[in-house]
């Protein structure tokens, strides 16, 4: 029988979990999970493994997007006969993912996923709710539009945890859907069967899943509790995601059906807890902001999505005080930058404040560093995988900044991350190579598959743009 023997990969300076260490010697198995490390030492003669010599950080989890939504991205920007809204966006969102074809969606999610490794995300929450063909009806395959996102994630090399959408309803009362949702649709019995199938891929593609009841507006308590019911008869530990208070009017509605609030009705009547993650939550009491800190599940905030459909800012400062948990996701992708979102988490608090450096405090403290790790870990949290840290039992999933870019020129080590994050430049050279299990998937800004995603992206926008 053939051993197999770990896979080394020696760093020159790398952010572990206690801070920055020199000349480190990782060591992988198959899977890409580190297996040992070795700071302060020197390289093994006759070394076979790879050398990283950049700056390594974790790389960053990207943990709600709809991956369909980013092939219309900048279409709808233009202002109608009424206030426009998230709710006009949503019409015009319908209208555009009636023609994506299952061969559409592997193309988009693939150039959307290598773009996000390009950007440093390394792991990606898909909440995915476009099921099924244009009628309505199933393919002949059911889960055959989540396959296609497992697809992609091996066709761009990224970590995937598929989320596929729970949606009954258009809004709080069992309302019927509407013609634009048909594609979304499903009962609890074919939901259940849907999620049998999930369950297969995502080991045929060596992945994750989880369940995404979409909202309180489409589904009732009763779906809630089945779909969770569901997902622990499979996993004691897959992650549970719901979009909840993200705009006002969704808040006023849950309180004119429920007499409640949405996030103190969730509270009330399930048990939310670490395995939890409540997507955008931006309107917020104070006394939900408390009850989501003490459960521990994890907010995903969607800064360049929730500024783009002007839904609001999420009440951080009150949050980091309670000790709550949060992430970020490009959501509906009018932006794909982990640094974008996060740098504009820290500006939309220092412009409410009139301050600066306000999410971080104590002498000396990385704004950069805090932002960073915090959301790293949170998103691993959220999507229930050992990544987010560079550590014994994490995948080395790993992000390699280009010491040579401008970005970094005269910057100490301890500098590193607060460069990256907030002296961006307009010719982004920062990132030098992505990693994601131990493989390089992005090297100098070009990945592996670049040519091939982007032909099949054009030929599938073409065919959409003139359906």
């Amino acid at each position: 029988m053939t051993s197999i023997h770990p896979q080394q990969i020696f760093a020159k300076s790398i952010l572990l979990a206690d801070g920055w260490q020199e000349n480190v010697l990782l060591e992988h198995d198959s899977n890409g999970v580190i297996t040992k490390i070795k700071p302060q030492t020197e390289k093994p003669a006759n070394f076979s493994g790879k050398v990283i010599n950049g700056a390594v950080i974790p790389g960053m989890v990207n943990n709600h997007s709809h991956a369909f939504q980013w092939a219309m991205a900048g279409l709808g920007e233009t202002s109608g006969d009424t206030k426009d809204s998230f709710w006009t966006w949503r019409k015009a969102m319908y209208g555009f993912v009636e023609n994506i074809e299952p061969e559409d969606l592997n193309h988009i999610a693939s150039a959307l996923y290598m773009q996000m490794l390009k950007a440093g995300y390394t792991s990606v929450g898909e909440f995915h709710y476009l099921h099924h063909d244009k009628s309505g009806s199933f393919y002949e395959n059911p889960a055959e539009m989540s396959m296609q996102i497992f697809e992609a994630g091996k066709n761009s090399g990224i970590d995937v945890t598929l989320l596929p959408v729970f949606y009954r309803y258009s809004g709080f009362g069992a309302q019927a859907p509407n013609d634009g949702q048909k594609r979304f649709i499903h009962s609890q019995d074919d939901y259940g069967h849907l999620l049998e199938q999930v369950h297969l891929l995502s080991s045929e593609y060596n992945q994750s899943y989880g369940i995404a009841p979409h909202s309180l507006r489409a589904v009732d308590k009763s779906d809630l509790e089945f779909a969770v019911k569901a997902l622990r008869s499979h996993s004691e530990t897959a992650p549970v995601h719901i979009h909840i208070a993200e705009q006002t009017k969704e808040v006023d509605d849950c309180v004119s059906h429920y007499g409640q609030r949405p996030v103190e009705w969730l509270y009330d009547n399930l048990s939310p807890d670490d395995k939890w993650c409540l997507i955008h939550a931006t309107h917020l009491t104070d006394g939900e902001v408390k009850s989501i800190a003490e459960s521990k599940a994890v907010v995903s905030i969607c800064t360049t999505t929730e500024a783009n459909l002007g839904d609001g800012f999420f009440p951080v400062l009150d949050y980091k005080a309670q000790g709550g948990r949060w992430s970020v996701g490009s959501d509906s992708h009018i932006s794909v930058n982990a640094i974008e979102e996060l740098r504009w988490l820290e500006y939309q608090q220092r412009l409410r404040e009139h301050s600066r450096t306000v999410l971080v405090d104590g002498a000396n403290s990385s704004t950069g560093h805090w932002l960073w790790t915090q959301a790293a870990q949170g998103g691993a949290q959220s999507l229930q995988q050992p990544v987010g840290q560079i550590g014994v039992g994490y995948k080395a999933n790993l992000v390699e900044l280009n010491l040579n870019s401008m970005t970094f020129v005269g910057k100490s080590q301890q500098q590193l991350l607060d460069a990256f994050i907030f002296n961006h430049q307009f010719v982004n050279d920062a990132i030098a190579s992505v990693w994601v299990r131990g493989q390089k998937v992005v090297d100098d800004g070009e990945h592996a598959s670049q040519g091939i995603i982007e032909e099949n992206f054009k030929t599938s926008l073409g065919r959409l743009q003139t359906s």
